[in-house]
């Protein structure tokens, strides 16, 4: 018998979970994308470049997240939305390099939240800080294109 995929196992731990989909809560994550992003743009101005990566990674968590709520999924853990949007890479629905980036920047999360490394760079912020927007915006195109 074969094994379970990553997602399998997300769903089988509990960590995903099927509820009714709703385009209300949907777009309220989409707005609290919009919101964490702004945040991270001022904090990244006024040096707080540890608050920024924060709010950088909130805001694509919630953009993400928006696809699992119009899809009836709820999440309880990062690593498993992640592995619901390769759904969306495997149906042709969502580009690869934007599960590479989730994965990228929820990483530089963990590493800013929980380790001693030195912040990112200014430069750096204004990268992920970009990308983060092309993100939300990646993900407001693919809840208005329908499920995976």
């Amino acid at each position: 018998m074969k094994g379970l995929t990553k997602l399998e196992e997300c769903f089988e731990d509990g960590k995903l979970q099927t509820v009714p989909p709703s385009e209300e809560k949907a777009r309220e994550s989409l707005r609290a994308a919009q919101e964490n992003l702004y945040e991270a743009q001022e904090a990244a101005k006024g040096g707080l470049f540890r608050a920024a990566t924060n709010s950088t990674y909130v805001a694509i968590f919630h953009a993400a997240r928006a696809i699992l709520f119009r899809d009836g999924i709820r999440e309880k853990s990062h690593f498993c939305l992640e592995q619901y949007l390769n759904t969306y890479v495997a149906s042709g629905k969502l580009e690869s390099k934007w599960v590479a980036f989730f994965a990228s920047q929820r990483s530089k999360r963990d590493v800013n939240q929980y380790g001693f490394e030195p912040p990112a760079t200014r430069e750096e912020l204004d990268v992920s800080i970009q990308l983060a927007a092309q993100f939300i915006d990646r993900m407001d195109s693919l809840l208005n294109t329908g499920s995976g």
